[in-house]
């Protein structure tokens, strides 16, 4: 049951009862900003949870997770919390809160720790401080600590996939991050009171939504599928739009008809000195605010890191009442944009410096040579997905003749290489966990790359909302300053007033162009 101590609640009370009023409302914009607590049952839930509604005084509010569960809170089975859309706070003008975010930000990344795993230790290494003033200001400001943390997202991602799929427990303890089935089946008596058959069992039942029913077709029975919430409103129509004009054949394919919005694409994943490779298919099922996301089984061992990249692909935890609060006004048709991400950061930065000072659909074409050249074969249920993107190590060895039978000049060259060495060696990682000011500087540091290219990685593939590629040709058109005699200078000072949320102007400001005329 939960303490009886006062717990560490959101805000003050009139926060508190703003949450109570979403609460009673359902309101799924809210939808993992929050979470509630209920004393009279010591269950905490989501926003939107179709329970019936709990006395305003056995309501407790957390902001996160793992306050709830340190709270002595369980997970509600009914909504089931780890469905949730992750919060993301970033306009934060405290220090110590800035660097406490930093580090939930790595903890929830599990490419970022490597080899050697997540630890306080090594949470202090990157972020430059000592592991004392870490926990510090990490409890200071989420009420846990960042072991405590860690736990949460492990057993909240444990659960999911005890829920959603068929994996043995064995190896759901292995993939959620446990040494040993053991120490899984320990710490989920201690937090739920259940063991995880029990758990399994006791989960609300797999009722199939359309979507589901739909995906269930005879050669992807051996898939797993699990189920990603968002807040809304999400424009699915613009994120898939922006997918399918950039599509390289025979490593993805995109349907943007109503009855079925879905993608789907090949990728490749190193982890713990191990390379997958398999496919993955997303199905948005906008009635429930829901991807619905299935992966092959040859990805099943790094699922919880494939589940991680189609949240920053699709941009799921985007907060889009926090955005709209500060770009409504300027850009009042792109409340439900979203910044697409990448599945793989490495692939992304290629295809950048191919789109380097030219069209998209000519950027597209020099891609799927690329790929048509370089790309590693696959078997998949797909006739549509045939090819892998070519690994670093390939790329890096790649000749420039080779290249420049492609089309590609050599400054282009020059810097696929350089990024596909680097992170071939591991001098380079390309995902949300990165620390974004030296990456941006690694990255420029590189042959021919330049801010826009470094802007624009740091916009999709480091998951940075305050990106802003002052130099784009196209966004100075839909800024209305490319008559001007410093575009750039002129686009970044409009600019400031987007802060923290440059990424998104961007996104909003290349919308009201033609396709054609889009940035890459």
């Amino acid at each position: 049951m939960p303490t009886d101590t006062t717990p560490l609640q959101v805000a003050q009370a009139d926060q508190a009862d703003a949450c109570y009023l979403a609460l009673k409302a359902r309101d799924a914009r809210f939808d993992g900003s929050f979470f509630t607590g209920v004393t009279s049952t010591g269950i905490y839930c989501r926003p939107v949870c179709s329970v019936r509604t709990p006395k305003r005084e056995n309501c407790r509010f957390f902001s996160h997770a793992a306050q709830a569960e340190h709270a002595g809170f369980r997970p509600c089975l009914r909504c089931r919390p780890e469905l949730a859309p992750g919060s993301r706070a970033w306009s934060i003008q405290d220090a110590s809160a800035i660097l406490a975010h930093q580090a939930a930000r790595l903890l929830d990344e599990p490419e970022a720790f490597g080899m050697e795993g997540p630890s306080v230790d090594a949470l202090a290494r990157k972020l430059g401080v000592s592991d004392r003033h870490v926990r510090r200001i990490f409890e200071a400001q989420f009420g846990v600590s960042p072991m405590q943390y860690l736990q949460t997202r492990r057993l909240l991602t444990a659960k999911q996939l005890l829920a959603d799929t068929d994996l043995p427990i064995t190896q759901v303890a292995l993939v959620s991050g446990y040494a040993s089935l053991r120490r899984f089946n320990a710490a989920f008596v201690e937090h739920y009171g259940l063991n995880p058959t029990q758990l399994r069992r006791a989960g609300a039942p797999r009722v199939a939504s359309s979507a589901v029913a739909t995906l269930a077709a005879k050669p992807l029975q051996r898939a797993t599928t699990v189920r990603l919430g968002y807040r809304p409103p999400y424009d699915v129509q613009a994120m898939l739009a922006f997918f399918a004009t950039r599509q390289i054949h025979g490593i993805e394919f995109v349907a943007e008809h109503e009855a079925q919005k879905k993608l789907g694409r090949t990728l490749r994943i190193e982890s713990g000195g191990h390379t997958h490779i398999g496919w993955m298919q997303a199905t948005f099922d906008e009635s429930r605010c829901h991807l619905v996301l299935q992966v092959s089984e040859s990805l099943r061992e790094v699922l919880p890191l494939v589940i991680r990249r189609a949240r920053a692909m699709f941009d799921l935890d985007a907060d889009p009442m926090a955005i709209n609060a500060v770009l409504h006004s300027p850009f009042p048709s792109g409340d439900g944009l979203r910044v697409p991400g990448t599945m793989d950061g490495y692939e992304l930065a290629v295809r950048a410096v191919l789109g380097q000072q030219i069209t998209v659909a000519a950027a597209r074409t020099l891609a799927q040579r690329l790929m048509d050249r370089f790309g590693e074969t696959i078997e998949t249920p797909f006739p549509q997905l045939t090819r892998v993107f070519p690994a670093p190590a390939v790329l890096a060895q790649a000749e420039g003749d080779a290249l420049g039978q492609l089309g590609i000049v050599k400054q282009r060259q020059a810097a696929i290489v350089g990024i596909a060495r680097a992170v071939a060696s591991g001098q380079l990682a390309l995902h949300g966990g990165s620390d974004v000011p030296a990456t941006v500087t690694a990255l420029k540091a590189l042959p021919g790359i330049g801010d826009w290219t470094a802007q624009y990685i740091a916009m999709r593939a480091l998951r940075w909302p305050d990106a802003f590629p002052a130099g784009d040709v196209a966004l100075h058109k839909a800024l209305n300053v490319q008559h001007l005699k410093q575009p750039a200078r002129e686009a970044e000072a409009a600019s400031q007033a987007w802060k923290p949320w440059r990424s998104y102007a961007v996104l909003r400001a290349w919308s009201t162009l033609h396709p054609a005329k889009e940035a890459q």
